[in-house]
């Protein structure tokens, strides 16, 4: 089931200096003299090697091979915390976001605007647009809300059952925080204080043609709202421009979709033709911006009893995010500068 292990200690171990994690194998200490000590040796200078390649400073260097090796050894010795929905904060932030950043940061350079507009605290619902083929503005909006927060917090995605059917993919959905996208998860999520982001366009969304890229679907059945009202917390609309460039879905070949049993099969510029390089994302300008927040409680818990109010709210986010959506074109300009 779920797997507890206390936080307790300073996880970086003894030692002033950035070779804490293991002290004496950091490389600067005595020779090593077993395979073991030889092994983590070699292990630090790739480190280091890897963190000057990068462009880093000395000083950097070695804060980047400590909190490395600290990470490694909290691993080796059970030290981190996995919560009930199976979210492990640890290697989210010492791996799977590391993998995002050169996404974030150098292939779309992604523009962050309004993150004022996430609480310091306590729980929020995030409600963005989807496109894109395959779902990077899901995972850039979880590095944008970690990285540009003041208080580095984490999104906890809703996603699509199919996410966690798939092999492999739906293990690392759920250790980097993502939960099925019901509303007896999402209020427990929000009643807990976390942000919680949602897409409730889903696969129409991200499965939409080329040719109606940036035209938002329906949001279905408004279950975020209804779940933002029960957990009494403010809606912050998002907004996504770059996404829908990455893969331009020109067709979708249904007959293998069904034989895959995933809800579309993607024909883009450079896929299928390219083979596996037909999957790196065209490097697209984006910007993502949270919008005021839609406070919930003037209408209470009760109000998400209420089908019309539920609608209103639910259609007064929806044309939030578009309307934004269009201004935000106007702004960026070219597509991929």
């Amino acid at each position: 089931m779920n797997r507890q292990s206390p936080r307790g200690s300073t996880a970086g171990g003894g030692g002033s200096g950035p070779a804490g994690p293991w002290d004496g194998m950091s490389g600067d200490g005595p020779a090593p003299d077993t395979g073991v000590e030889a092994l983590v040796a070699l292990a630090v200078e790739l480190l280091r090697s890897a963190a000057a390649a990068r462009g880093l400073s000395g000083e950097a260097a070695e804060r980047q091979v400590a909190e490395t090796l600290a990470f490694l050894r909290r691993r080796v010795a059970g030290d981190y915390a996995v919560d009930e929905f199976g979210f492990d904060p640890d290697l989210t932030e010492h791996v799977f976001l590391p993998l995002l950043r050169p996404f974030y940061q150098s292939w779309f350079r992604v523009e962050v605007r309004g993150i004022e507009h996430l609480p310091l605290q306590g729980g929020a619902l995030v409600v963005a647009n989807h496109s894109g083929t395959i779902a990077f503005d899901s995972l850039m909006t979880q590095v944008a809300v970690h990285d540009e927060h003041p208080n580095r917090r984490h999104l906890r995605m809703l996603a699509a059952d199919l996410v966690f059917r798939s092999p492999v993919v739906g293990e690392v959905a759920r250790k980097s925080g993502s939960t099925l996208a019901c509303n007896p998860d999402a209020e427990r999520l929000l009643g807990e204080g976390h942000l919680v982001g949602v897409w409730p366009e889903g696969f129409k969304g991200i499965g939409k043609p080329f040719s109606e890229r940036y035209k938002l679907q329906r949001f279905g059945r408004g279950g975020f709202v209804a779940a933002a009202l029960r957990a009494q917390v403010p809606i912050v609309p998002c907004s996504i421009v770059g996404a829908e460039e990455i893969y331009p879905l020109l067709g979708n070949l249904t007959g293998l979709a069904r034989t895959f049993g995933i809800p579309y099969f993607p024909v883009t510029p450079t896929f299928p033709w390219l083979g596996p390089l037909g999957l790196v994302p065209l490097p697209s300008k984006w910007i993502i911006e949270f919008g005021t927040p839609l406070d919930t409680t003037s209408y209470g818990v009760q109000g998400a009893d209420d089908p019309m109010l539920v609608f209103d709210l639910t259609d007064q986010v929806r044309e939030t995010i578009q309307q934004t959506l269009y201004s935000l074109l106007l702004q960026r300009g070219s597509v991929f500068f």
